[in-house]
């Protein structure tokens, strides 16, 4: 059994990331914090949805979990999960970026609002891929809005794609968001860019894992 854990409490992201895994090929069972924030946008709601999440991180890991996947790019209380889980706890994002840097030379990175940028470009570089970073760029999209009206966000994600591709000169573009994962579907040149979604990357981890 592989658990996703939203540390948001919108079922609706729970349920499109669920989604999207499924599309890399793997089944897993989506659990929601429903004591967490409606969305993580910054550090407070970073802050807030921890206490609830490692609730349900013991609690997948004393139903024989054997891999659970922190569904929130910011990778929030990841460290602290994997010292209560007694198997493999993945971040959608470190998955993400190792994902990146075997995929290419530099990265940059597409997120939500640019109060996420600092997180993000911290966590990068704990994980040590600071110098393949090209750039953390915001879009101005917040999360619930990717979920709630894909059609009228997405092309403000795309914009902030192309303008990685074109301005920080890179062939590999992580999605920096959980709710990212129907952006693929939207672009209009596909093959100029290799777009890293974190759910996907973090599910097909979690099955090496797990085996």
């Amino acid at each position: 059994m592989i658990v996703l854990i939203n540390p948001n409490r919108t079922e609706a992201m729970t349920q499109a990331m669920v989604e999207t895994a499924s599309k890399a090929g793997v089944a897993l069972e989506g659990w929601t914090s429903h004591e967490g924030p409606a969305a993580i946008q910054g550090p407070e709601d970073g802050a807030a949805c921890i206490p609830p999440l490692l609730t349900l991180v013991r609690q997948a890991s004393d139903a024989g979990a054997k891999a659970i996947i922190i569904g929130c790019f910011d990778d929030t209380g990841l460290d602290t999960a994997r010292d209560i889980a007694s198997c493999p706890v993945i971040g959608i994002g470190q998955a993400a970026y190792h994902m990146a840097v075997l995929s290419g030379h530099r990265f940059s990175v597409v997120t939500t609002l640019s109060v996420s940028v600092p997180i993000l470009e911290s966590n990068i570089d704990a994980y040590g891929f600071t110098s393949q970073l090209a750039r953390v760029r915001a879009c101005g999209v917040p999360v619930l809005d990717l979920e709630t009206d894909p059609t009228r966000t997405a092309p403000a994600v795309v914009r902030e794609i192309y303008r990685a591709v074109s301005e920080d000169k890179v062939e590999t573009v992580v999605l920096g968001c959980a709710g990212m994962g129907h952006i693929p579907e939207f672009l209009n040149e596909p093959e100029t860019v290799r777009l890293i979604d974190g759910v996907q990357s973090a599910a097909q981890l979690a099955v090496l894992l797990a085996n």
